[in-house]
């Protein structure tokens, strides 16, 4: 990743020279700071946006370079309409757009003035905050493997150099802000570290080395348990050693502990991530078209570790397990086939239909786990599971399967909130039957049709009637996303935001 932006908190006073973001509402409505800035500069502002036809609507800019009598290097006025209607995710695609204007090439530092525009109420520290937010997500870039450090864009600048470095906010509560801010900073890095890890190529990013990246955790006081092969046999876990056996890379499963709950014996919250390094669909080989992008085959995984991150890094009041199971999916003499049987850590047998739908394998011995060892409060997983989910919800929502409707609007909540949006997909026994196997307790596809559905009923299988439980399939949403005003990478860390919303709503006393 690029080095994240340093962003600090101060007043509404404007600096005298650099780059500079002030608000317009609505009809040109300046806020007090920018009408200050407009007087000084002999109107301006409001010449250029009369030449321009900017009239303060939202998402709209003016870009002033070298504004006459102001000494500064460049002012933009963001327009942001009728702040009155904001919501949060609102600010946060505010400070997502002011991020996106402020790309360094006149200096590395800018000043934003976060001051309503005449005739609105005042910004609250807490929405100042969300400003932030979105600028720090909007500013991640993966350039880890990028060596000619002298390309330069289209404006002759190198990534250093268009790299913006310092963000300094003004607003009215300073204090408020910055309060604010200690737990969104906490979610940005655990954004930031989900997208790292999904953006990995697969050839540096393996079962070990995922397991091994978990372990900084332990700094922030979450206690990381790795599982070995021979553990995994020991503990029963066939169908997920089924999935890598055909890979020279050994399978993992990594349990992640956060004891945050005044009662240190309160039933943890527990998400599960599938965490398929590479998927080339085993024996049942994908095509070869877009198969390098199953190197995000892992981002339910990815969500899992930066949502402990989160959680640990804010000292989150809850219990809660994150628990990621690792596997590459390769197709070789050792691989699984088509037709094989296993059996789970459940007890229950399962007849490999395709090898193609794997996740859900690793994800019937880590949801059985967490139920037997953990007695968990609730259960969320995560997959990029079904190709189906796609063409069902587009890449605007994940598909939401749940068998418990207040944990289900929980999570739809937490998504309309956040922007993580999910959409509940319909669960029922006749679904169920299509996964009904004739040699096995059931088998791990059924068919081409409501496909996504029959994956979620699989997963159901393993899950006990009374644990509520929720299962998000993220194949739309993880990777290959489409941008958004927080978002340009293609590993979109999404879910973590969603899951540290949940929490924090419903899960912290």
């Amino acid at each position: 990743m690029s080095k994240p932006t340093a962003i600090t908190f101060s007043g509404l006073q404007s600096p005298d020279s650099g780059v500079v973001a002030v608000l317009a509402g609505e009809g040109m409505a300046l806020s007090p700071v920018a009408a200050d800035l407009d007087a000084k500069s002999d109107g301006l502002i409001k010449r250029a946006a009369k030449v321009s036809r900017f009239t303060g609507r939202k998402g709209t800019a003016l870009d002033l370079l070298v504004p006459a009598g102001l000494g500064l290097e460049r002012l933009v006025v963001m327009g942001v309409g009728d702040t009155a209607k904001y919501e949060e995710k609102d600010w946060l695609a505010l400070g997502g757009s002011l991020r996106a204007k402020l790309t360094g090439r006149e200096g590395a530092e800018a000043t934003v003035l976060l001051e309503a525009p005449k005739g609105q109420d005042d910004i609250a520290g807490a929405d100042a905050a969300g400003v932030a937010l979105g600028a720090a997500l909007r500013g991640y870039k993966f350039l880890k493997y990028k060596t000619n450090k002298k390309k330069k864009d289209k404006n002759g600048k190198t990534d250093n150099e268009t790299h913006l470095k310092k963000l300094a906010i003004g607003c009215t509560d300073v204090r408020g802000a910055r309060r604010a801010f200690t737990r969104h900073k906490a979610v940005a890095e655990g954004v930031t570290l989900a997208r790292d890890l999904v953006n990995e190529p697969a050839n540096e990013l393996t079962p070990t080395e995922f397991a091994r990246r978990m372990r900084p955790l332990g700094k922030l006081d979450v206690k990381v348990e790795v599982f070995d092969e021979k553990a995994l046999q020991q503990l029963g876990m066939r169908a997920l050693l089924a999935v890598g056996q055909g890979s020279s890379q050994p399978s993992r499963l990594v349990i992640m502990h956060w004891q945050g709950a005044r009662k240190k014996d309160e039933p943890p919250v527990v998400i599960i991530g599938k965490g398929v390094t590479f998927d080339t669909g085993g024996i049942s080989l994908k095509p070869a078209s877009g198969m390098e992008d199953m190197k995000g085959d892992m981002a339910g995984a990815a969500c899992v570790a930066g949502l402990m991150h989160a959680l640990a890094m804010r000292k989150a009041k809850v219990n809660a397990v994150g628990i990621v199971g690792l596997v590459e999916n390769m197709p070789s003499g050792l691989a699984q086939r088509p037709g094989d049987i296993v059996k789970s850590m459940s007890g229950q047998t399962v007849e490999v239909i395709n090898t193609d739908a794997e996740g859900r394998l690793v994800l019937a011995d880590a949801l059985w786990y967490a139920q037997q060892k953990l007695k968990p409060k609730c259960m969320v997983n995560l997959a990029t599971l079904t190709g189906a989910v796609i063409v069902a919800l587009g890449k605007e929502h994940a598909g939401l399967f749940s068998n418990n409707d207040e944990l289900s609007e929980r999570l739809t909540a937490a998504g309309q909130t956040t922007g993580d949006k999910v959409w509940r997909l319909p669960l029922g026994p006749k679904y169920d039957e299509l996964i009904d196997s004739k040699v096995a307790d059931v088998k791990n596809t059924g068919g081409r049709w409501a496909s996504s559905i029959t994956a979620a009923q699989f997963l159901q299988r393993f899950v006990e009637d009374d644990v509520p439980w929720a299962h998000l399939d993220i194949a739309g949403t993880a990777m290959a996303a489409p941008k958004t005003e927080v978002n340009q990478s293609w590993g979109s860390g999404f879910g973590v935001r969603l899951l540290e919303r949940l929490v924090a709503d419903h899960y912290e006393g």
